[in-house]
């Protein structure tokens, strides 16, 4: 008899909950995960090959613990004068996630974001023991200071989750939210940023509404702009002493030396990896324009992706895309579909496929 999930001693507050996953499935042209398409250029590659190879003569030893070079990296990169006491790094944004919930949820504690926003918050959340209490944005999915203020002050979370630019929506944060939604609580306010190279270069990023702000932290990971995802490697910065917080929560070594040695020789050559930034930012324009012209709305966005909606019958409309070798993502919203912005060929092909199917509603 085969033994089933319901069968296992499992925790009663992770009973019905579905792991995070979107669908995978080798189609010429894969568009549903927000990954960066661009693949790495050759000279960066050959440099990251050797310094993992550098590494590997001494991967019978345990790496640096305290990943100094790769965080020092990280805050030469970000600037506003940080310096590398100020960042955390881990496998992936995620874990990095993990590791602050860990540390300051868990439970009898809460969670708080506004709806809809990354499902891995709920998710990581309640791995943790801790309560997930979701809030409200407007109908164009934008949240005002004073709705963030008083929502946060209605909940009083100890964890405050806001994804600027957000995922699912591409829509952005502007900073006097930021910090009208820091103002309203005591608990820690997580400002995930894994989307901010595709902002406008003039948008200022929270890193600078750090000082004096010891409650405050900025997430990112390497894994969109950077063209980095196989890599697994996300970050933030905070007060120093949030970060000895985390390190009473992360596993031993918990970066591996080849990790180490790869993400802190693509960050050498930050200005090759975040070129191609540019242009995913203009397909991602140039997929905007034209689903709008189909007669769908494209909102606005600031990441490396575009929600429509005005879609008749979202699953219809995935599986003809599917049909035809283009992969993208139900998100659950009614009536939209997401798709990441893609090189200039990929946009071509999912363009060219959408019209095949018709015009929206």
């Amino acid at each position: 008899m085969t033994t089933r999930l319901d069968d296992l001693p499992l925790r009663d507050d992770l009973r019905g909950m579905k792991p995070y996953g979107a669908p995978q499935a080798a189609l010429p042209v894969a568009l549903n995960v927000n990954e960066n398409t661009h693949p790495v250029p050759d000279d960066v590659a050959g440099d990251i090959l050797d310094a993992v190879a550098r590494a590997l003569r001494d991967v019978n030893r345990y790496p640096d613990r305290e990943f100094t070079a790769l965080r020092e990296a990280f805050a030469d990169y970000l600037g506003e004068g940080l310096t590398r006491e100020q960042i955390w790094a881990g496998n992936g944004s995620n874990e990095v996630l993990q590791h602050l919930l860990q540390a300051f949820a868990g439970p009898g504690r809460t969670a708080f974001s506004f709806d809809p926003t990354y499902s891995m918050y709920p998710l990581l959340t309640r791995g943790t023991g801790a309560r997930w209490v979701s809030g409200e944005r407007s109908h164009d999915y934008t949240v005002s200071p004073a709705s963030a203020a008083e929502q946060i002050t209605e909940v009083r979370p100890d964890v405050t989750f806001l994804c600027a630019p957000n995922n699912p929506t591409g829509t952005p944060m502007t900073l006097d939210v930021i910090a009208a939604a820091y103002d309203a609580t005591e608990g820690i306010v997580i400002v995930d940023e894994a989307y901010q190279e595709f902002a406008p270069h003039d948008a200022p990023s929270a890193v600078t509404l750090l000082p004096g702000r010891e409650r405050l932290v900025v997430s990112r990971t390497m894994s969109k702009a950077f063209a980095f995802a196989g890599a697994r490697v996300g970050y933030l910065a905070a007060d120093p002493a949030l970060i000895d917080a985390l390190r009473l929560v992360r596993l031993p070594y918990h970066l591996s030396a080849l990790t180490q040695a790869a993400a802190t020789a693509a960050l050498g050559h930050a200005d090759t990896m975040l070129s191609m930034v540019d242009e995913i930012v203009s397909q991602r324009d140039r997929i905007s324009a034209t689903v709008e012209a189909l007669g769908y709305q494209a909102h606005e966005s600031w990441t490396n992706f575009v929600l429509f909606g005005g879609v008749s019958d979202p699953a219809a409309t995935w599986q003809a895309l599917y049909d035809r070798g283009v992969l993208i993502r139900d998100i659950g919203i009614p009536h939209h579909l997401r798709v990441t912005a893609g090189t200039e060929d990929e946009t071509t092909a999912f363009l060219d496929a959408l019209a095949s199917v018709g015009s929206g509603t």
